[in-house]
Order: C-alpha cells, then sequence, then structure tokens
C-alpha cells in the first residue's frame, strides 16, 4: 500500500448486474439493432483513426462505439465492465456521458414523441 491510502480509497468493484444495459435490455426491432451495432462499430473505425491522425477525438469516438455496442453485445458488455473495474476514472466519466445521454434522449422523445 502506499503511503496516506487505505483499502476503503478504492472505488467498489461494478459488476454486470449494475449496469443498465446489463438489467434492463429492452426487445429492439431488427432494424433498431442493426442501426446500434452499425453505428457503434462506425464509431470504432473512427476510433482508431483517432488514435492515429490529429483531427478526430480518438479516445471520444471508442468510448461512444463501445457504449453502443454494449447495449447488443454481451461480449462488449463484459470487456466494457472489465475497464470501468481497472480505470475508475472511466467509470465516472462514462456514469456522467450516460446520464447527459438519458437527458437528451428523453428531451427528445419529449418533442418528438
Amino acid at each position: 500500500m502506499t503511503a496516506g491510502r487505505s483499502i476503503s480509497d478504492h472505488p467498489p468493484r461494478i459488476t454486470e448486474t449494475q449496469l443498465p444495459a446489463a438489467t434492463e435490455k429492452p426487445q429492439r426491432s431488427w432494424l433498431a439493432r442493426m442501426a446500434i451495432l452499425t453505428f457503434g462499430w462506425i464509431f470504432i473505425v473512427l476510433g482508431v483513426l483517432g488514435l492515429f491522425l490529429p483531427i478526430l477525438q480518438g479516445i471520444l469516438f471508442l468510448a461512444i462505439g463501445s457504449m453502443l455496442l454494449s447495449m447488443e453485445s454481451p461480449t462488449a458488455q463484459r470487456i466494457l465492465t472489465h475497464l470501468r473495474n481497472k480505470f475508475p476514472s472511466l467509470d465516472k466519466t462514462m456514469i456522467a456521458a450516460q446520464a447527459r445521454t438519458n437527458r437528451i434522449v428523453q428531451r427528445i422523445k419529449k418533442r418528438f414523441g
């Protein structure tokens, strides 16, 4: 242990059942499912390109793509859970991003739904 840190300073581990995508997976139409997977992979490709090109924000696109893919893929959900456990700061950022995304989706549903 490092000086000044105790075991209680570490954040609790996340389990798959604590994540919204793992517990409340809604039934989606075939078209919606394909759109989520397609956009997820597009964002992953943009993220990989962004790691090498100074124009694109690679990490941002990788995060968006992994969140989209984790909505439909159990493998992507496990990888995302592992990364969130390994990097607590990433977990905090992703929780904030999910909350913001949910607020935006609710506003869109109110306006157009």
